[in-house]
């Protein structure tokens, strides 16, 4: 079986869409997540907003934003009846665990920088000024006894 990834998709459809409309194409797109193998993580129903340019001659559209967890098929499949679906006026699918991987490697390369920016700070501050620290680790050291 293939490595499970996680992918978000999101897709605007038609502002003429009616609103059980919108809830049977998430449905149908739920159901067919689940019956390809994968799994709909989350679903989020942004519903109708104003779009940043004109898509064919429309200003406005109704967004939902899918997060998917899945081997990939699923995704070339919900593809392919997106692009055919009349609501559907874009959509785009991104691939997450990549960018979450990256993400991480940037967060601990940060948390180790800073942590040992904060130690020769703490070491050339206790260089310039031994009197004060000496003090106070003695005065540590007779509140741990």
């Amino acid at each position: 079986m293939a490595e499970k990834r996680v992918y978000e998709v999101m897709y605007i459809a038609a502002p003429e869409t009616a609103d059980e409309d919108v809830a049977k194409l998430n449905d149908s797109i739920t159901k067919l997540i689940e019956t390809e193998g994968g799994s709909v993580v989350k679903l989020e129903d942004m519903g109708r907003r104003k779009l940043a340019y004109p898509i064919n001659k429309k200003t406005e559209g109704y967004y939902a934003l899918f997060e998917i967890e899945g081997s990939g098929q699923e995704i070339a499949e919900l593809e392919r009846r997106m692009r055919v679906n009349d609501m559907i006026i874009r959509y785009l699918t991104v691939r997450v665990d990549e960018e979450r991987k990256t993400a991480q490697k940037l967060t601990d390369k940060r948390e180790s920088r800073q942590s040992r920016n904060k130690e020769r700070n703490n070491a050339s501050a206790r260089r310039n000024k031994p009197e004060e620290f000496a003090a106070s680790d003695a005065q540590d050291n007779q509140e741990e006894q």
